[in-house]
């Protein structure tokens, strides 16, 4: 994993570096043991350098989150880009956009946004990304749903508790990509195409 010597890395090649060894680590044991001098020992660095480039373990851990996060984001902004404007369609995009994207980045990405659910600093960007994949599902779907606003974000809440739910049971191997995907869409569906509270 590290560079050979002789080379130096530049600071956005030692970033992915650290980065890649933290979700190794995160791989073979766990958060709990997710320290930045750890990282440093792992990657082969000095403890300076993984405090200069995430300041600490909480901004590690955003780090990490946030890498998943923008993958996830860019496909499903791509995804909606090219799909038919119908709600059974952009659902089936969705849904498969999530569950491809979770199954990538693995059970990594589940034991990371745990433990930003640990501390309040994390966890207010943990809030504030829930936020946004809210705003972004409710853009995305408002032209589709005749539910009243509030409705329609709450619902959008649900959706997102439950891909992750999905998300879990296809990461610990009770159901594959597609079947899970397929209950994502047909919930979207279903708890969009109503009109009553």
């Amino acid at each position: 994993m590290a560079k050979p010597r002789g080379k130096r890395m530049n600071r956005g090649e030692r970033r992915a570096q650290l980065l890649d060894v933290a979700q190794l680590i995160i791989q073979e044991e766990g958060t709990d043991g997710l320290t930045l001098g750890y990282l440093a020992e792992r990657a082969g660095v000095s403890k300076p350098i993984a405090y200069d480039h995430f300041g600490s373990r909480a901004g590690l851990l955003i780090a990490l989150y946030k890498a998943f996060d923008d993958t996830q984001a860019a496909a499903l902004a791509d995804a909606l880009e090219r799909t038919q404007r119908q709600l059974p369609e952009v659902a089936r995009v969705v849904a498969d956009a999530y569950m491809r994207c979770c199954a990538k980045a693995g059970p990594e990405w589940h034991a990371v946004s745990a433990a930003l659910k640990g501390e309040e600093e994390t966890e207010a960007y943990y809030r504030d990304v829930i936020d946004g994949y809210v705003d972004f599902y409710c853009k995305a779907f408002a032209p589709y749903s005749k539910l009243e606003r509030q409705q329609l974000r709450l619902r959008c809440v649900g959706i997102i508790g439950a891909g992750e739910a999905l998300s879990q049971d296809m990461l610990s191997g009770r159901v594959d990509e597609a079947a899970a995907a397929a209950c994502l869409a047909s919930l979207i569906v279903a708890w969009l195409s109503e009109c009553d509270a």
